[in-house]
This record gives structure tokens, sequence and C-alpha cells, in this order.
């Protein structure tokens, strides 16, 4: 009977044990913002000018590097920051300069940030500089967008596809669309 009344404990425990994950597993329902608001998603890696250009060398300077050394351009690996501008109705939003990564300053740049936005319609321009240029930016993109209550908009940056990309992330059940 001790050992009866031993599996009956532990069903017991096990089935307490499952009650109470599954409870908590849906509550307290999370929202990762209110509901008649927006979320802006900016995700970009990407890798800025070099420094400097490419110099050639000259026959003398060849000559005098080991033999698996001999390349006629000498050519920096370090990369300029990349600056990126986020502008919403005519306020900036976001601006920062963000170092390359890499041991020798030559990897992308890597940017991922979360706004959260009042739903309607705002205007959006977003600026990136990859150059060593001082003033303007290389890049550049405006558009006047429609935020739905709850929905997610990212911004990506792509140079071989011309640059900014602007996509309506899907809403909780529904299906996404770009733009």
């Amino acid at each position: 009977m001790s050992k009866a009344l031993k599996y009956i404990g532990q069903g017991v425990v096990y089935a307490l044990i499952a009650v109470l994950l599954g409870y908590f597993s849906n509550t307290p329902v999370y929202r990762h913002f209110a509901d008649d608001d927006a979320q802006l998603t900016l995700s970009l890696a990407h890798t800025g000018k070099h420094v400097r250009e490419c110099r050639r060398r000259s026959a003398a300077e060849i000559a005098a590097l080991a033999p698996n050394m001999r390349k006629p351009l000498d050519c920096p690996r370090e990369r300029v920051p990349v600056l990126i501008e986020v502008v919403l109705d005519g306020r900036t939003i976001f601006r920062r300069s963000t170092p390359p990564s890499g041991l020798f300053g030559d990897g992308p740049a890597q940017i991922y940030e979360n706004f959260t936005i009042p739903s309607g319609a705002h205007d959006l321009a977003v600026r990136l500089r990859d150059s060593t240029r001082r003033e303007g930016f290389d890049y550049k993109r405006e558009a006047r967008i429609e935020f739905g209550p709850r929905q997610r908009f990212v911004i990506e940056f792509r140079s071989e596809a011309g640059g900014f990309i602007f996509a309506k992330a899907a809403r909780p059940g529904g299906a996404g669309t770009e733009g």
C-alpha cells in the first residue's frame, strides 16, 4: 500500500507542475508595445568605404617585399564609421556613428534599434553616410508611412539593392507587405 501512495503522490505533484506550467506559459499576457502604438525597427550591417584610397606601389617597393607579398596596390583594411540618422515627422529620433567591427576595423558596422511610435501616418526619412565626406549623406530615403496599431515596420539597408528597404512586418495573425 505504501508503494501505491507513493505513485499517487508523484502523480499529484506532476499534475500540479503541469497545470502551473500551462497557466504561466500564457498568463500574464506580455505585449511588446501598447495596442494603439506601432514599432519601428532599424536593422543593418554595412561596411563603410576604406579610410583612404589604394595607392600604387613603386617598382622599388614591390622588389623590397617578400615574393608572396608583391601586390601592385597597397590598400588599407580599415573602414570609416557608418553614420545613420532616422527622422520622424521632422524630428531626429536616432543619430549614431557606428565604428566598423573586427580586429582590424574592417568589418561591418552593426545597428539594431527599436522605436515605439504612435500609430497613424508619419513622414519618415532615413540617411546614411559610409564615406570619408564630412557633410551630407551617401544614401537617403524619405516616405510617408501609415503605421497601423501593433504593427512593426522594418528599415533595412542593402547597398547592392540600392540603399534602404522599407518593409511592413506581419501583424499578429496577419501577413506582412513590402513597401
